[in-house]
């Protein structure tokens, strides 16, 4: 009699990204080969999952539900309910800040992911109730299970991380000059994962815990809950895990546009990742007429739930479409960064999807005499 043989789930796709990375790298040992390629896998997997616990509440409250018996650790939150924190009810301290100061802050938090999702209003909160520390090399910012006290922000200066297993204290990663930390304590209420030590002088802007956990906890909060549901209707994503559309979900950042506002140009060098929250949005390509003049040419519209600005991102060469909007467009964009970290699972569908576009852009350049390779255009 014959029996049935269970597959276990994810098998299939493990072993055809392996096959293509033989392919693609030829390995002369393809043992040795094999050995680098899941060492590598599993050291990423962990990253992942470090990230996710790090980037959104969701996502940490998932995770910390699982089984996993390679993790090292489990770190378990409690819920944030800022309805019923006491620290909502304390004052928020006001650290007076001169013109100089204030700018210096506007710039170094400009591009901190956890802040650019806040409203003018909270954000100015948040900006008021940071202060300055100046820090000395050797300066301990944060040690390893100590309950949380602030958030960072990086002005400037050179800082390690370590953490310290069974008494073997390893470095796992250096901020040079730029970044943040100290908000996984914060948002999960759980000790210090890490202790950062100064490597030189430098200088870091300070966030509070009351601060942190009423503001930008509760707006990453409320930005979930409306985003999510949105999220799950992009085909693209739908076949994501949960906790991986959270940290989708945490990273993008909506814009507004209005009609025939430019989105993206053709010839720019691509640094986001576009999903249409709501309106029409017109792709166009230029090509060279008979007379030898330059036209752009409508290539297709992207609506609700579609997206753009991909393929650049896939191929990393300079878009070679532009993109406007059409009446009134809201957007939820995803930078370069962002992209290549969460979106490694969709990315063979993007890739699949040139093949569209070899046909659309194919239909659109056929009259023009001098018309470009599918290589040169493809990567919108």
């Amino acid at each position: 009699m014959s029996r049935a043989i269970h597959i276990p789930e994810g098998l299939r796709e493990l072993l055809q990204d392996f096959t293509v990375e033989v392919i693609r790298n030829q390995p002369r040992d393809i043992c040795d080969f094999a050995l680098q390629y899941f060492a590598d896998l599993k050291r990423r997997k962990r990253e992942e999952k470090g990230q996710a616990l790090k980037s959104s509440y969701e996502a940490m409250m998932f995770a910390s539900d699982e089984e996993d018996n390679d993790e090292e650790f489990v770190v378990s939150a409690e819920t944030y309910d800022p309805d019923n924190d006491e620290e909502n009810r304390e004052p928020t301290v006001i650290h007076p800040k001169t013109d100089q100061q204030k700018q210096r802050l506007r710039g170094v938090c400009k591009d901190i992911l956890l802040f650019k999702n806040l409203e003018q209003e909270e954000l100015s909160k948040v900006l008021d109730a940071m202060f300055e520390r100046p820090v000395a090399a050797g300066d301990h910012i944060i040690e390893q299970h100590d309950d949380g006290d602030n958030f960072y922000v990086i002005e400037s200066g050179i800082f390690d991380v370590y953490v310290t297993d069974n008494g073997v204290t390893r470095l796992i990663a250096t901020y040079d000059n730029h970044g943040s930390f100290g908000e996984l304590a914060l948002m999960y209420n759980t000790p210090r994962a890490t202790t950062i030590i100064a490597r030189t002088l430098g200088a870091l802007w300070c966030l509070d815990r009351v601060t942190f956990r009423r503001i930008v906890v509760n707006n990453n909060a409320k930005k979930r809950k409306m985003y999510d549901a949105f999220i799950q209707t992009v085909p693209l994503l739908s076949s994501l895990e949960t906790y991986e559309r959270m940290k989708v979900v945490d990273v993008l950042c909506p814009q507004q546009y209005t009609d025939g506002q430019r989105i993206i140009a053709e010839g720019e060098s691509a640094d986001c990742f576009y999903i249409v929250e709501s309106g029409e949005v017109r792709i166009t390509v230029r090509r060279t007429t008979e007379e030898g003049e330059i036209e752009e040419v409508e290539l297709t519209t992207c609506t609700e739930g579609q997206y753009f600005g991909e393929l650049a991102l896939v191929t990393k060469k300079p878009r070679a479409a532009s993109a406007y909007a059409v009446g009134n467009v809201k957007c939820l964009v995803m930078d370069v960064m962002a992209f290549e970290r969460l979106l490694g699972p969709c990315m063979e569908i993007m890739k699949r999807n040139i093949s569209n576009y070899e046909m659309q852009m194919a239909n659109v350049l056929q009259s023009a005499s001098n018309s470009r390779t599918f290589s040169d255009v493809a990567t919108a």
